[in-house]
């Protein structure tokens, strides 16, 4: 006798609704778990586990899932809301006031900012963050920040730029393929159509940003914000006089910080520097 399918709570949050509905087209539909799996080219034991809410929908699911199923945008919509669920309640504003931006600058003295990691940077970095983390909230949190990413891509034209210490290329996470990895994806955005990538060496000492990181965002009405954030606390200022005086900071960095041709040429140096 085939097991009961486990009893779905979709009133719990976003995530859970996804997979609620996910589980109501497929079976209004007369698909096995198997035969959607053949569809949208995910593993049936992954579809399980969204269905139930154990894991998180990778981003490239919803619209699949808006195809297999005629639901004109429903996935992509539920999506949107769930991605946003999995990040801390203190973000939660900054991520909204993000998807608004049409302007970001970011400072960063340490890692590499999310919205330029890759996928296996990223991974190492949650590691490390919390080594007792079981595998499945890792690979949540690492889906939750690369749909981040797409999120933004997908949105109009984005107008980045970052000002990044020398300690962020030096500092490893995952090993040096990883890094290689992630400092060649660093290389290839410092001068773009959209993105602005510089480099403040150890050389140029202290400044007033040490400490912590900064993203400024000016958003699609002409407000202006900013964000600071250290280990485990973050806070959002949207006074005028706070953001003057982070931009001004992070303008007298971008001027201290090596240009983006030459920073391109630090970040190679680094990367033929690390181990085979």
């Amino acid at each position: 006798m085939p097991a009961r399918p486990r009893e779905l709570t979709p009133d719990r949050s976003a995530r859970h609704l996804f997979g609620a509905k996910m589980r109501a087209h497929r079976e209004r539909g007369g698909m096995s778990l198997e035969a959607l799996s053949d569809v949208v080219n995910i593993s049936r034991s992954h579809l399980s586990r969204i269905e139930t809410a154990e894991s998180m929908p990778p981003p490239d699911l919803p619209p699949r899932l808006d195809v297999a199923f005629g639901t004109d945008g429903i996935f992509e919509e539920l999506y949107r809301l769930a991605s946003k669920e999995i990040h801390p309640d203190q973000f939660q504003r900054r991520m909204d006031l993000e998807a608004r931006a049409q302007v970001i600058g970011e400072y960063s003295g340490q890692i590499v900012p999310g919205l330029m990691q890759t996928e296996d940077y990223a991974r190492a970095q949650f590691r490390e963050a919390n080594p007792w983390a079981a595998r499945d909230r890792i690979e949540e949190l690492v889906t939750a920040r690369m749909s981040r990413q797409a999120w933004l891509r997908a949105g109009p034209p984005l107008d980045y730029s970052a000002v990044l210490d020398e300690a962020v290329l030096r500092r490893g996470f995952g090993g040096p393929a990883v890094m290689r990895a992630q400092l060649a994806h660093l290389a290839e955005l410092t001068l773009t159509q959209t993105t602005m990538v510089q480099v403040l060496p150890f050389e140029h000492g202290g400044h007033a940003l040490v400490g912590g990181s900064l993203t400024l965002m000016t958003l699609d009405d002409g407000a202006r914000v900013a964000y600071e954030e250290s280990i485990t606390t973050g806070t959002l200022l949207e006074d005028l006089e706070s953001v003057a005086d982070r931009q001004r900071a992070y303008d007298l960095l971008r001027a201290s910080a090596l240009s983006p041709q030459d920073s391109a040429a630090f970040i190679q140096s680094v990367m033929e520097a690390l181990p085979t």
